[in-house]
C-alpha cells in the first residue's frame, strides 16, 4: 500500500500531511463506506482540529453526516463506532513526535480496518473515483457529548474492579499530555488507585516528553514512582492506545516483558496468540510451555488485526507486539492502552511487578540498522540477507523481511517502512549469542552495500 502503512497514514503536518490530503482520504473513505453515518475523533495535537474539519469536509460531500467526537483517546472512537454501527476516522499520529499527524480508518464494528479495506479505500483515492453528493444530499455535522464517560463505563465493566480495588494500590499514571489525560486519571481512580500524574495536561505540543512511551522518555515517570512509593507506574502513547510500565523501584519494564507476562496469565493449551515477525522470545517460551500456537505477522496492529479476523475457528485470548500495543479480543479487538493497564493491575494486585515480570528479565536485545542512497544498494542488502537465511541451519520465516528462528535465539533482517534503512533485530537468553547473530547478519549487510 502506497498511503495506508501497518497503522495508517502520517506525515508532518501541513507538509507532508496537509489539509488538502486528509480531505482527499475522507472523501475516498466516505465514498469506500457508503454510510450514512461516520464519526470523526482526533488526538490532542495542535494541528487536529485543522485537520479533523478538512475531514468532515471531505466525508459531509459524500453525503455522510458526521458524529464529531472531539479529543479523545483511539479506543474512545472504536467503542463509539462500535456502540453505533458506523464507522470512524481518527486524526491521529499516535506515538509520532508533536509535528506529526495522521489518519486511522475504522470499521463500524470499532476495528481497525484490515489490508483488504484499506486497499479498496487506497484505490479509491488514487483514482479519484469518488461519489460526492449533490448539494442538497451533502451531510452535517454534530458534536457528540458523553464519548469518553461512555467508554469509561464500558472500561469499568469489563474489568475486575474490587480485585484492583482490594489492593488499594498507588498509580503513577503519564499519559504524556495526550488524549489518554482526558480519561485514564479518573479510569484508574474510579478503579480505587491513588493516582498521581506527570504530564497529565492534555497539550498538543507535547511539552514534558515525546508521545512515543519508551523508556528514555518516561525518567519523570521513573522519578515520580520512587518518590511517590506507587506500586507501578503506566504511560501512554499520543493517542492511548498503548500501555507500558515501570516497577515499584522506578524501572522500566520492557514492554516484551509486559507481554509476556499478560499473556502467560491468558493462554492455555490449544490457543493462538499472534504477534509480529520482530516477537520476542519471551513470547515464544510461553507458547511452547503451555502448548498454544504463535502466529506470526508483518510488523504493524493492521496486520495482527487482519490475521486474527482470519483466525475466527481458534481461541485468540492475547495478541499484540512488544511496543505496548496489546490485543485482548475477547473484549474488543482493538489496542486499548487504559484496558491493558487494568488487566496489568489485576496481576499486580497480586504480586508486585518486579517479581511479576522477573521470569522475562534475562534475555538480551541487540539491534543494527543499516542505511542505504539507492534502490540497488536496498535491493543488494535484501539479497544478503536472502542468502544468510537460507545457508543458516534455523526455520526460516519470509512474512516480513528474513527471521531466523534457532529454537533459543532469533535474528531479523527487514527493510524499515518509514525510513530508509534495512533494520537488524536479535534476540537470545545470552547476550553473547544475540551480538553473534546480529553481528553476521549486519557484515552481511555492509558487505553487500559496499558492493552495490
Amino acid at each position: 500500500m502506497e498511503v495506508f502503512g501497518s497503522s495508517g497514514t502520517r506525515g508532518v503536518a501541513n507538509e507532508e500531511l496537509t489539509p488538502e490530503f486528509v480531505l482527499r482520504v475522507a472523501t475516498a473513505a466516505g465514498t469506500a463506506w457508503g454510510h450514512d453515518r461516520v464519526a470523526l475523533a482526533r488526538d490532542t495535537r495542535l494541528t487536529g482540529r485543522m485537520l479533523a474539519d478538512a475531514a468532515a469536509s471531505g466525508l459531509a460531500s459524500t453525503g455522510a453526516d458526521v458524529d464529531r467526537l472531539g479529543t479523545v483517546p483511539t479506543p474512545a472512537a472504536q467503542a463509539y463506532a462500535d456502540r453505533e454501527g458506523v464507522p470512524a476516522m481518527i486524526v491521529t499520529a499516535s506515538h509520532n513526535p508533536p509535528q506529526y499527524n495522521g489518519v486511522k480508518l475504522v470499521g463500524s464494528d470499532g476495528v481497525e480496518l484490515g489490508v483488504r479495506d484499506l486497499e479498496r479505500i487506497e484505490e479509491t483515492l488514487l483514482a479519484e473515483t469518488v461519489d460526492v453528493a449533490p448539494w442538497d444530499g451533502t451531510g452535517r455535522s454534530r458534536e457528540v457529548e458523553g464519548v469518553r464517560r461512555a467508554y469509561l463505563e464500558e472500561l469499568l465493566a469489563a474489568v475486575d474492579r474490587d480485585r484492583i480495588d482490594d489492593a488499594e494500590l498507588t498509580v503513577a499514571l503519564d499519559p504524556g499530555h495526550g488524549a489518554g489525560a482526558l480519561t485514564s486519571p479518573e479510569f484508574v481512580r474510579e478503579l480505587g488507585c491513588r493516582v498521581v500524574t506527570v504530564n497529565g495536561q492534555a497539550d498538543g505540543r507535547f511539552p514534558g516528553r515525546d508521545p512515543e512511551p519508551v523508556q528514555d522518555n518516561l525518567r519523570d515517570l521513573e522519578r515520580l514512582v520512587r518518590a511517590s512509593g506507587a506500586d507501578v507506574g503506566i504511560a501512554h502513547d499520543g493517542d492511548a492506545d498503548r500501555a507500558v510500565f515501570v516497577d515499584e523501584r522506578g524501572k522500566y519494564v520492557s514492554g516484551d516483558a509486559a507481554l509476556a507476562a499478560l499473556a502467560a496469565a491468558e493462554l492455555e493449551a490449544g490457543d493462538t496468540t499472534v504477534s509480529a515477525v520482530n516477537v520476542s522470545q519471551r513470547l515464544v517460551d510461553i507458547v511452547d510451555e503451555v502448548g498454544a500456537d504463535l502466529e506470526l505477522t508483518p510488523i504493524g496492529s493492521t496486520n495482527i488485526i487482519t490475521r486474527i479476523r482470519e483466525l475466527e475457528d481458534r481461541s485468540v485470548p492475547i495478541a499484540g507486539e512488544g511496543n505496548g500495543g496489546v490485543f485482548f479480543p475477547g473484549y474488543r479487538l482493538a489496542r486499548d492502552g487504559a484496558y491493558t493497564a487494568a488487566r496489568f493491575l489485576e496481576l499486580v494486585a497480586d504480586q508486585p511487578v518486579s517479581e511479576l515480570v522477573a521470569p522475562y528479565d534475562g534475555y538480551a536485545n541487540v539491534r543494527h540498522n543499516v542505511g542505504y542512497d539507492s534502490t540497488a544498494q536496498r535491493d543488494a542488502m535484501l539479497d544478503a540477507a536472502a542468502n544468510q537465511a537460507h545457508a543458516a541451519d534455523a526455520e526460516l520465516n519470509t512474512r516480513d523481511g528474513y527471521r531466523l528462528d534457532y529454537g533459543d535465539a532469533w535474528v531479523l533482517a527487514r527493510p524499515s517502512g518509514t525510513e530508509p534503512l534495512v533494520r537488524v533485530y536479535a534476540e537470545a537468553r545470552d547476550r553473547d549469542r544475540a551480538a553473534a547473530l546480529a553481528g553476521d547478519m549486519y557484515d552481511a549487510l555492509l558487505e553487500a552495500k559496499a558492493d552495490a
